[in-house]
């Protein structure tokens, strides 16, 4: 497991292009969650182990964004660098899922979903990008656990316009915080949605809760290989305190070095502390007959 010196940075998100690597997160000052702000660092050494430098904000927000700036991730689709992310709208009075654009990994990242792209009557979170085998893009996303009803959080996802800027489809739910077996009994959170397609065809997501030990990453999988199939969860998990050896964490994503290897980025602990704060840390992954393998050291 590869221990970077990022600090104090949540749900961090991770590309690299032309030898760069950039990780973009959830910028956290002593725990305050209402003055967080999506923040990127670039590393130009080549090692994933090499000193990451702060490039700052890199998107210009809306004035209706004003508070709980969380989970900014940055996909590259058809040459142009789309950035995903969630805000608090003086608009709807939730948070919610928006999109901003940029030519460069860098930004400036511009807003161009003018607001959320979910239903304004739903509290969401953690979107993130899914282009299908027919090329439809998705948004699969948290419906968060406080507007569920029940408060038990769900996963969702909706189709989008090819430019990203709105649904094209209803929203469907695809499961519920307290499915898997390894879910605490009053699990509720679903956070850190990523999606995975295997060389065998299998559609799989990360996604973290809670279990005995703590915060993690597990995976589910759609019985179809396609985002509105049936899910299912894995009883193993990828990253948790028993399989780390030292803290639990979560809010993980997939990416590949400039030497093909893939790994599972995200942060460790899930808490600021005496031991150091979140931390953005890559294990090595590999894949497995349809499964993902987390390897540590």
């Amino acid at each position: 497991m590869i221990k970077t010196n990022i600090e104090y940075l949540r749900d961090p998100f991770c590309i690299e292009r032309d030898g760069v690597y950039y990780v973009y997160g959830t910028g956290v000052d002593n725990d305050d969650w209402d003055n967080t702000v999506w923040t990127c660092y670039k590393n130009t050494s080549g090692r994933l182990d090499g000193e990451w430098v702060k490039v700052g904000a890199v998107a210009e927000m809306p004035e209706w964004a004003t508070k709980n700036r969380w989970a900014p991730e940055v996909h590259l689709y058809r040459g142009e660098y789309y950035l995903f992310g969630t805000y608090y709208s003086e608009k709807t009075d939730r948070k919610g899922c928006a999109v901003f654009k940029s030519s460069s990994p860098e930004g400036p990242f511009v807003e161009i979903s003018n607001g959320h792209v979910n239903p304004p009557h739903m509290e969401c979170i953690d979107g993130t990008l899914y282009v299908d085998e027919y090329g439809t893009p998705w948004m699969v996303f948290v419906h968060e656990w406080n507007h569920t009803g029940d408060g038990i959080g769900r996963m969702c996802a909706a189709k989008m316009s090819h430019d990203l800027t709105h649904f094209t489809s209803d929203v469907i739910t695809l499961f519920r915080a307290n499915e898997p077996v390894w879910a605490e009994k009053d699990s509720f959170v679903t956070d850190g949605c990523f999606m995975y397609k295997c060389k065998t065809g299998e559609l799989l997501m990360l996604w973290s809760n809670f279990n005995a030990d703590g915060y993690c990453v597990g995976v589910a999988r759609s019985d179809n290989g396609k985002v509105d199939g049936k899910w299912s969860h894995d009883e193993s998990l990828l990253f948790s305190k028993g399989l780390s050896g030292e803290h639990g964490g979560g809010h993980g994503m997939i990416f590949n070095d400039v030497d093909g290897k893939s790994y599972l980025c995200l942060h460790t602990p899930n808490h600021p502390g005496p031991e150091g704060g979140e931390r953005t840390v890559f294990v090595p992954i590999y894949e497995e007959n349809g499964s993902l393998v987390t390897v540590f050291d």
